[in-house]
């Protein structure tokens, strides 16, 4: 118990450190977490609310629910992919498992979204959605999406000591993935081989998944239920199989 606490200790205080660092010279600070998803939220819905204004109903809450999870993951990978060098200092002179630089960065992303959420719920209501039990079932896909991004960053994580540019290479599938999500576009208007690409993404059906309950007050179906519990638990797994085996090796590069 002395050891969990001293290594939650060093999570949060790389996690106040890499926040500091971010909002360094801005004079708003954290809060850009939370006007940041509004104003892009503001920007997509002067573009596309007319085009699918028949389409989608409440259109900036359909953009915001799925920019959030989609940011969140994305935030979680793409951190988590380059910490093992970016902290390599630290690494070789501070006796701390190597997992608790990369669940800082999972931690601070997690900290954004929190903070964007400050601004997410009073927009819901504002906007007429009634409060709802599916409700309750928001930090469920939130810890899934999150287990599901960790998971990819363990493996980015081992790719990006060996191999550099795997940096540039996942900046373009993450332009793709993002295309591929539905954030500001229905699954309906698409062709049918399409939809089927879209329903298989998993970024896609943690979108969906919040989208049902917050927006539409439904339980989401079992189907929709496996899908995310399935890509959270395997990527999680396997990720982190993969990062225990090459620990000893990462070290030996960096």
């Amino acid at each position: 118990m002395e050891e969990i606490k001293q290594y939650w200790f060093v999570i949060r205080e790389l996690t106040g450190r890499e926040i500091k660092r971010k909002y360094a010279r801005s004079y708003l600070g954290i809060l850009w977490s939370v006007l940041s998803p509004l104003l892009y939220m503001l920007i997509m819905s002067l573009v596309f609310s007319t085009m699918f204004k028949g389409s989608i109903l409440n259109f900036p809450l359909y953009y915001l629910t799925g920019f959030l999870f989609w940011n969140l993951y994305a935030q979680i990978s793409d951190s988590v992919m380059t910490v093992l060098v970016d902290n390599r200092s630290l690494l070789l002179r501070v006796k701390v498992p190597k997992n608790v630089f990369i669940l800082s960065r999972c931690y601070t992303a997690l900290v954004n979204f929190l903070y964007s959420l400050v601004a997410f719920l009073p927009l819901l209501f504002l906007m007429g959605i009634k409060p709802s039990i599916t409700m309750l079932l928001l930090p469920i896909d939130m810890m899934l999406c999150v287990m599901f991004g960790l998971g990819i960053g363990y493996i980015l994580s081992v790719l990006y000591v060996f191999f550099a540019d795997i940096r540039y290479l996942y900046s373009v599938m993450l332009t793709l993935l993002m295309y591929l999500s539905a954030i500001f576009y229905p699954i309906d208007e698409v062709p049918a081989a399409m939809q089927l690409v879209i329903n298989t993404n998993p970024v896609y059906c943690y979108m969906r998944f919040a989208r049902e309950i917050m927006i539409n007050a439904t339980f989401p179906s079992a189907g929709l239920w496996a899908k995310v519990i399935l890509w959270a638990v395997s990527a999680y797994l396997l990720g982190y199989l993969i990062f225990k085996r090459r620990e000893n090796e990462i070290m030996q590069v960096i």
